[in-house]
């Protein structure tokens, strides 16, 4: 594959019990706006040009429904479905239209490992707004436990084109290559004892913009699991929280840019001194109720919607 597959991670697809106090919270506290509804589902967008960041739909339990990457162009729809099989993935859903808000054309696969993935090209794109200074822009990334880290990589690798931008104890970053630069990761394995969400990051327009997140959020009831703090992969500034439902989500800014010169670095170039969690060494450790959100959300079955 001498083109990219794939452009930019776009969206993530949520089910949970009760999507009208998860809209009120992603509105009014969270900062998204609406998008776009069908039915019971509601689909939230940030500042920057992408239809949606998030969507919500009605669920028993909370789940994970889908990841949504936008495709580099319409042959790489075509590409990715004849990639997947290739390297153990299933074709779920062919190429075809897209029935809900944001439009286009997308192909939906499973990756070895159970996790729904969807490509898009030629969805609906806003316009860039600058009308809130404290408004999420877009998505980040996105982390997703892996049982076998080593055995997961290599699908997102070879069937899809990421690449590797650096491997710790305890995650393997991966990031969309894009010219001249993109984002460090885009997608992050996190070595665990099983295949569920580690969390969702929204790109915050700055560092200071992140620090008062976490003030509305605090003053909203929503305590910092895990911040303020730097971390090493990434460079990115963060905040994390525990939303409606479970849903571990985090406010991030300062997302280092690389390109393919960036030399991926092992788990002992990743070391922080004792007692450190983080460049700043201010960040006490994750709270131990993140790191059970972190593994409860696990994704649906694609044939139950």
């Amino acid at each position: 594959m001498t083109e990219p597959l794939v452009a930019s991670l776009r969206s993530v697809e949520i089910g949970l019990p009760d999507v009208a106090a998860a809209e009120a919270f992603y509105t009014d506290t969270w900062n998204l706006t609406v998008a776009a509804r069908q039915g019971s589902s509601v689909y939230l967008r940030g500042t920057g040009a992408d239809h949606h960041l998030l969507s919500l739909h009605s669920s028993d339990k909370a789940e994970l429904r889908m990841v949504t990457f936008r495709a580099a162009s319409g042959q790489a729809l075509d590409q990715v479905a004849a990639q997947v099989p290739l390297h153990g993935g299933t074709v779920l859903a062919s190429r075809a239209d897209v029935d809900e808000p944001g439009g286009g054309e997308a192909v939906v696969v499973r990756d070895p490992q159970g996790r729904l993935l969807r490509f898009v090209w030629d969805d609906v794109q806003h316009a860039e707004t600058t009308d809130h200074k404290d408004r999420p822009v877009r998505l980040a990334h996105a982390v997703l436990n892996s049982h076998d880290v080593a055995t997961g990589l290599p699908f997102y690798e070879n069937a899809l084109g990421f690449k590797l931008s650096d491997r710790t104890r305890i995650m393997a970053f991966i990031r969309i290559p894009m010219k001249p630069s993109g984002d460090h990761h885009s997608i992050a394995l996190a070595d665990a004892d099983n295949d569920c969400l580690n969390h969702i990051a929204f790109v915050m327009p700055s560092l200071e913009s992140v620090m008062r997140g976490g003030g509305r959020m605090k003053d909203a009831g929503y305590g910092i699991e895990w911040g303020p703090g730097r971390h090493g992969p990434g460079d990115n500034a963060f905040n994390y929280f525990i939303g409606p439902a479970g849903f571990v989500i985090e406010y991030t800014a300062d997302v280092e840019q690389v390109n393919d010169a960036y030399i991926a670095r092992g788990p002992d170039d990743w070391k922080w001194p004792r007692g450190r969690v983080d460049q700043w060494g201010i960040s006490a450790p994750p709270s131990a109720r993140l790191k059970e959100a972190q593994r409860q959300i696990s994704f649906a079955d694609f044939l139950r919607f």
